[in-house]
């Protein structure tokens, strides 16, 4: 799906540059369920938001799909961003006024193409998948953490991407709640043949991942 050639990025800090990322060489196939490994500041979230057409590198070539990133153009990249590509944050990211149920319809809103019956019966069925079907009417500030973050990645699925990019996504959570998010993911990348790649310096977390990608200083190790 991805392979990165000699991909650089590097970032102006007052006359300071600081490489990020420094001279990565990676392929990643269909049905990964990939770790970037690292410690804070090695440039593994940085790696993610190239993945994720978040950022552009500085120099290298991106290939996604035997297509080439930079020669996509914006709109192109949208699309991709819309309809192949789940993400899901440390920090959630849920909008605290619609419960769970509104959070994860909201991702199929957006797209503003299926009918309403559908919606509710593709958003019961990922909110059954993550457990929470009993608690789809309650609000994030009357759920865990570790449920807010179920809430998370069934918003992240519904729209069934072909790859799912995960930051930190046990960060917030206690390491037993974190293994059960981990066991989920690992369960749904096999159930849904979707690729997912998450970032963690969690080694307890790590060891759930078919493939580990340590990096370091910007290179991978």
């Amino acid at each position: 799906m991805y392979q990165l050639k000699n991909v650089k990025k590097t970032y102006k800090l007052g006359e300071v540059t600081v490489e990020a990322l420094n001279g990565i060489d990676l392929n990643i196939q269909k049905k990964d369920f990939i770790a970037i490994a690292g410690s804070s500041g090695s440039g593994k979230t940085t790696l993610l938001n190239l993945l994720g057409f978040i950022d552009v590198p500085t120099s290298g070539v991106i290939t996604y799909k035997n297509r080439v990133v930079s020669a996509l153009g914006e709109s192109k990249l949208n699309l991709i961003r819309r309809n192949e590509v789940g993400y899901i944050f440390q920090n959630f990211n849920l909008i605290p006024v619609l419960n769970a149920f509104e959070n994860i319809e909201y991702a199929l809103v957006i797209h503003g193409k299926s009918k309403k019956s559908d919606r509710i019966e593709k958003v019961n069925y990922y909110l059954d998948k993550v457990g929470l079907f009993e608690h789809r009417f309650k609000r994030p500030n009357q759920l865990s953490g570790g449920q807010c973050q179920r809430v998370a990645i069934a918003r992240a699925l519904v729209k069934k991407p072909e790859i799912i990019l995960a930051d930190e996504p046990t960060a917030n959570l206690d390491s037993k709640t974190g293994s059960a998010i981990i066991e989920l993911l690992k369960g749904l990348n096999q159930e849904e043949t979707t690729t997912f790649i998450f970032s963690s310096h969690d080694s307890r977390i790590i060891g759930y991942a078919s493939k580990v990608i340590n990096i370091s200083d910007g290179k991978i190790i």
